[in-house]
């Protein structure tokens, strides 16, 4: 008898568990995007940034692209002031509780929304890193598209009563772009906070 019961909950956990930390993540990434979000939208009112703060492109006498060149100074303060203030926008946040209906985590669709519901804790992000991004992309004829993003990765717990699960989200801001006439010496994607103001 208790060799079935075990086997019954094997099945069922194993049933279960997918579906929970589907759950666990949708949740855990909304409440990382509504904060981040609000974070990062409250830093760009309060620094109206433009393309020239972070680039300089320099011509040769012919009006030719030479190169674009990264201010090292700007970008290691954007990266390092939005660091800081998204981690305490963090600090300042209370565990979010939610309540997932028992029948959405058994991933029968006729039992989705039924049943008590199962109380899923989101906690704050632990440590959330921000780096800024430059990227060229072809924007027609003689015409380059350059972008720069903050690229801001956090680290999101969730628990359930039986299930503690870690969730790593990704999330990409616009900070400022430019449309460069003439030819551009290479088209990609760069890591600024490796460059240390070189060429890009």
């Amino acid at each position: 008898m208790l060799a079935v019961t075990f086997t019954s909950w094997h099945f069922a956990e194993r049933a279960v568990r997918p579906a929970a930390r589907i759950q666990a993540e949708h949740y855990a990434r909304r409440s990382a995007s509504e904060t981040i979000s609000a974070e990062v939208s409250d830093y760009l009112d309060d620094n109206r940034f433009a393309y020239t703060d972070f680039a300089a492109v320099l011509y040769d006498e012919s009006g030719r692209v030479v190169s674009v060149e990264a201010i090292p100074y700007n970008i290691n303060k954007v990266q390092s002031e939005l660091t800081l203030r998204i981690n305490q926008r963090f600090r300042e946040l209370d565990s979010e509780v939610t309540r997932i209906p028992i029948g959405t985590l058994s991933g029968n669709y006729l039992l989705s929304g039924k049943g008590p519901g199962l109380k899923l804790r989101i906690c704050p992000a632990e440590e959330v890193t921000v780096r800024l991004e430059s990227e060229f992309t072809s924007a027609g004829m003689n015409q380059t598209t350059h972008r720069i993003s903050a690229i801001i990765t956090a680290e999101v717990s969730s628990s359930m009563p039986i299930y503690s699960f870690s969730t790593k989200v990704e999330f990409e801001f616009l900070i400022a772009e430019t449309v460069i006439i003439g030819e551009v010496p290479a088209l990609s994607r760069y890591a600024w906070s490796s460059l240390d103001g070189q060429a890009l």
